[in-house]
């Protein structure tokens, strides 16, 4: 595992778009897993260049991709809000986990799980107690085994005005 560069865009992507064509069918209609592929699939550059992104890598490919964010955009394909770019206050508000994506025939490797450990030292060096994250249904078992707690279901729109169930969760930081 490594931290992602800038270099690591177009495979990032590629993953991504992989991975939810693969497995977001199982948990979703046609419909919508087709406008997650189109909007949740795109990498946040701010994350490769505030240095909290992370991939492995396989025979030169990259197979698993995640990382967390110490600013306010909870997820990708949340569109664009004013205050998408502040930072957090680290003593009052969790760090995010975002964009986590691992190929389907490199899944259950613990990849995932040694992404969100990295997430976890690094957040809790830089001052954060927790963190929160918008999982969609694929995600919910992994974070659930991790330790998250669901805070709660929800709808996340696209911009496609199509929704996909999504599960907020929260998970308590420790030394």
């Amino acid at each position: 595992m490594r931290l992602a560069v800038i270099d690591d865009v177009p495979g990032i992507g590629a993953l991504m778009r992989a991975s939810a064509t693969e497995l977001f069918p199982l948990f979703y209609t046609e419909h919508q897993a087709a406008s997650a592929v189109t909007y949740l699939t795109e990498p946040d550059i701010t994350l490769i260049e505030d240095g909290t992104y992370y991939v492995h890598e396989a025979d030169g490919e990259i197979v698993a991709c995640g990382g967390w964010s110490k600013r306010n955009k909870l997820y990708t394909g949340s569109g664009a809000r004013d205050d998408d770019g502040r930072l957090l206050d680290p003593g009052t508000e969790p760090a995010r986990v975002r964009a986590m994506f691992v190929r389907k025939d490199w899944t259950r490797r613990g990849l995932a799980r040694t992404i969100l450990d990295k997430c976890a030292q690094a957040a809790y060096a830089q001052g954060f107690r927790s963190l929160s994250l918008m999982a969609t249904l694929p995600g919910v078992p992994l974070y659930r085994a991790y330790g998250f707690a669901e805070t709660r279901r929800t709808w996340v729109p696209l911009p496609d005005g199509v929704e996909l169930e999504g599960v907020e969760m929260t998970y308590e930081l420790h030394p």
